[in-house]
């Protein structure tokens, strides 16, 4: 038989293993679309809420027959995003009406061409440049100077169109400044995340050198080494949070809890950089066949319980105590092991000491403070 021709069984037996495996790929597929939307469901209300805000007052206060910017410019002006919305949001109202305004002018005088288009989107985005605007500011300013020119001329609309513009903007920026809790909660959740994951991946390598199982510290290292995306996330969200806390007045209360775990984000780094190479060295220590102590998978693990207790203790705070005297514990026993022969062990003993001061960071301790927590060794091994 042709070895490439597949018989009628093993194609039965590869559609069943196909078949169960795109099932979970549309199911995960689904629940990532849903929590997508749930993670904007906020603004897509937000953005719903401004533009009817926008129109009605435009149309019934204003008194404008039809107000078609003002709710293009509240939904144009909130954004995805909430990190600095404030000041992106007058950035683009100012801009959408420097464009509206120039458009109208423009119109008005000139109507409207070939010509007058280059023009009009020429003046505009100068106008915003000279007022100091940045690229999105300059960017809408341009554009809308364009709708006003090719799709919307109305020389007799004066300056209702910016007038419109200017509401909306002014609506955008009201809504902005409430801001849902989820920026406030979502840093100390990532926060949380990333210290389970290090203590996870320093429980995984403990048990591939206890077993001297390659397969274990290969896996620990990848883990390692993804590791910083999620640190990138945390930074992500602890600026985000800072940014909300900042210009909302109804969140401004959360500003000190929000600070403190964006405060988390160097010492994290630290401790993500040294797990790391120890991780590394652990993974060589394995493939090369080397001699490690046996007391260094249970140093792991206890270094593990100490970065567990820290993530605790993001929401229980008396946990911070429990983690400070693990970690604490574990540095002067480090102090006091014989120092091991082969290089391998000898790194990962100095990376454990180094990961501990970073861990007592977390807890609030000093720099200083943490070092005389992990008192100097008198054989040179101290690179804390």
């Amino acid at each position: 038989m042709d070895p490439v021709r597949l018989t009628l069984e093993q194609l039965r037996e590869l559609r069943d293993d196909v078949a169960p495996q795109a099932a979970r790929r549309s199911r995960a597929s689904l629940h990532r679309r849903i929590d997508r939307w749930r993670n904007r469901a906020f603004f897509i209300a937000q953005c719903s809420l401004a533009a009817g805000t926008a129109w009605a007052l435009a149309r019934y206060v204003v008194g404008h027959p039809q107000p078609f910017f003002a709710p293009v410019a509240a939904m144009v002006c909130l954004g995805f995003s909430f990190g600095q919305r404030l000041r992106r949001v007058a950035e683009v109202m100012v801009g959408v009406a420097v464009g509206v305004g120039v458009g109208d002018l423009f119109v008005r005088f000139f109507g409207t061409g070939i010509v007058q288009i280059v023009i009009v989107v020429a003046l505009a985005m100068s106008v915003a440049v000279l007022l100091g605007a940045g690229n999105l500011m300059t960017t809408q300013a341009g554009v809308q100077a364009a709708i006003v020119t090719t799709l919307l001329p109305n020389p007799g609309a004066g300056f209702s169109r910016w007038l419109d513009a200017a509401l909306g903007g002014l609506v955008a920026l009201a809504a902005a400044t409430i801001a849902p809790a989820a920026p406030i909660r979502r840093p100390r959740q990532q926060a949380a995340e990333v210290l389970n994951e290090l203590a996870a991946i320093l429980v995984e390598t403990a048990e591939g050198l206890r077993a001297k199982d390659p397969e274990l510290v290969t896996d620990a290292l990848r883990r390692a080494r993804s590791s910083e995306s999620l640190l990138d996330d945390l930074r992500s969200a602890a600026e985000e949070g800072v940014a909300v806390v900042r210009m909302s007045p109804f969140r401004r209360r959360h500003r000190g809890r929000v600070q403190e775990v964006a405060d988390l984000v160097i010492p994290l780094d630290r401790a993500i950089r040294n797990i790391r190479v120890l991780v590394r060295r652990a993974a060589v220590s394995v493939w090369r066949e080397e001699q490690i102590p046996d007391e260094y998978p249970a140093l792991l693990e206890r270094l593990a319980d100490g970065t567990r207790l820290i993530a605790e203790s993001l929401f229980e705070p008396a946990a911070d105590v429990a983690a400070h005297r693990v970690l604490g514990e574990l540095g002067r026993r480090t102090a006091v092991m014989p120092i091991p022969s082969g290089l391998s062990a000898v790194v990962m003993l100095g990376q454990i000491r180094s990961t501990i001061v970073d861990l007592l960071e977390l807890t609030g301790t000093s720099y200083d403070e943490a070092r005389e927590l992990v008192p100097l060794r008198h054989d040179g091994l101290d690179e804390k």
